[in-house]
């Protein structure tokens, strides 16, 4: 069990970086913890605070040093009556996460992606094609959230029917990683379904026979893991694939619909698809901030910090900070954002961000084929979590592509 001692010489800023209104614009505490120093403290939450590329950078990539095992939320999900287990890969550290993660090998292996990229190519034209034909649309409800539910349940092997219940899962299950407020409890109050259909499609039965998930029970079938535990991973790789991804398509159309300038850059040129979803994910910053336990006495700026200490590791004040980047709150999508810590970095980084990175370039490179102007029609949303910074809203008009002469589009 870790504990966290009142600071000697450490800044101390009174916040709360789960209050609904921070959650809507967290930018401004983002840039309170970043001004404080290299290390604050958050009193309400009695954690620790990195907020600064440097030390975001340098304690995601030292495991040893800052832990995973205690949670990466403000809860220890091994204490009594959580509301469920630990992560196998995101919670664990080596050697248990090295067993678990090359598991995965096979799964992410690039003759592996290369079949998913095919497949999933023609999905986003024929989905495009669709939100185009409409015109209008709430392109969050009927792009963003659609493919990321088509395209890894797919190469999973779940069953088509109750895909949805995903959302709702992973709305649990990044709201977990905060604090026990509203948000929280209203959320497991309506997860009973989700929670059910996910327990039932981890089971090796309603998986199909060629996909992800039986590359993982095949792992378990040579005595590398066990069968519970390919059950376990298969749920732990659904819950962090969704609403992440979604979150960073959001994201992107968001930036490309309020950045004109950009959107005709990449119509302009497409091959800058890539680099315009990496510059989204670092501005973004699908999950905003997680949790790490020191192991050891550290000391940063002076202040030496007790081992068993919390640390909140802000993601999303990193990528933002201007000591690492150029005009920070600039979407450019001709920037080189390499080495931002959208995906996180280290062992427990982003597990599925190679599949996230495909969809989001599938879906822009799509859509800019088919769309020569995206045209804001209403107001934005966000969508209040506590870890995960996504749109709920986008409504917009999708202006169509000239074809030229003999052109078609597939569909």
């Amino acid at each position: 069990m870790t504990t966290t001692t009142e600071p000697t010489g450490v800044p101390i800023v009174d916040a709360d970086p789960f209050d609904p209104e921070t959650l809507l614009d967290p930018y401004p505490l983002h840039e309170r913890l970043r001004e404080a120093g290299p290390v604050a403290f958050l009193p309400k939450y009695q954690h620790y605070a990195y907020a600064r590329y440097e030390q975001v950078q340098a304690a995601l990539a030292d495991w040893e040093t800052y832990s995973s095992a205690a949670g990466v939320g403000l809860q220890d999900p091994r204490d009594p009556g959580y509301f469920r287990t630990p992560g196998l890969l995101l919670e664990h550290d080596p050697p248990d996460h090295t067993k678990f993660r090359k598991v995965f090998a096979p799964v992410l292996a690039a003759p592996a992606v290369r079949k998913l990229r095919t497949e999933s190519a023609a999905t986003a034209a024929q989905l495009v094609d669709s939100v185009v034909r409409k015109g209008s649309v709430d392109i969050v409800r009927d792009l963003a959230q659609v493919f990321p539910l088509q395209v890894l349940p797919d190469a999973v092997g779940l069953p088509v029917p109750g895909r949805e219940h995903l959302i709702s899962f992973g709305e649990l299950v990044f709201n977990g990683f905060g604090p026990q407020n509203d948000l929280f409890t209203r959320a497991l109050e309506r997860s009973g379904p989700a929670r059910d259909w996910v327990a039932a499609c981890m089971r090796r039965e309603n998986l199909s026979d060629t996909g992800m998930g039986a590359t993982i029970y095949a792992s378990a079938d040579a005595g590398v893991i066990t069968h519970d535990e390919a059950g376990t991973l298969v749920r732990n790789f659904l819950s962090a694939g969704i609403d992440t991804t979604v979150s960073a398509i959001s994201g992107a159309l968001y930036l490309l619909a309020t950045n004109p300038d950009q959107w005709a850059r990449l119509r302009a040129d497409p091959s800058l698809a890539r680099a315009a979803f990496e510059e989204a994910v670092r501005l973004v910053s699908p999950v905003q901030q997680f949790v790490r336990s020191s192991t050891r006495e550290v000391e940063v700026d002076g202040a030496v910090i007790p081992p068993g200490s919390r640390f909140l590791i802000f993601h999303s004040a990193a990528n933002r900070d201007p000591r690492q980047w150029a005009e920070p709150d600039r979407f450019d999508i001709g920037r080189r954002p390499a080495g931002h810590v959208g995906f996180g970095t280290g062992i427990h980084a982003c597990l599925g961000q190679v599949i996230a990175r495909l969809e989001g370039e599938l879906i822009l490179s799509a859509l800019v084929e088919r769309v020569e102007r995206i045209e804001l029609t209403g107001q934005s949303r966000w969508h209040l979590n506590n870890s995960v910074r996504s749109l709920a809203s986008l409504p917009v008009h999708l202006h169509p592509a000239a074809q030229e002469p003999g052109e078609h589009h597939a569909g």
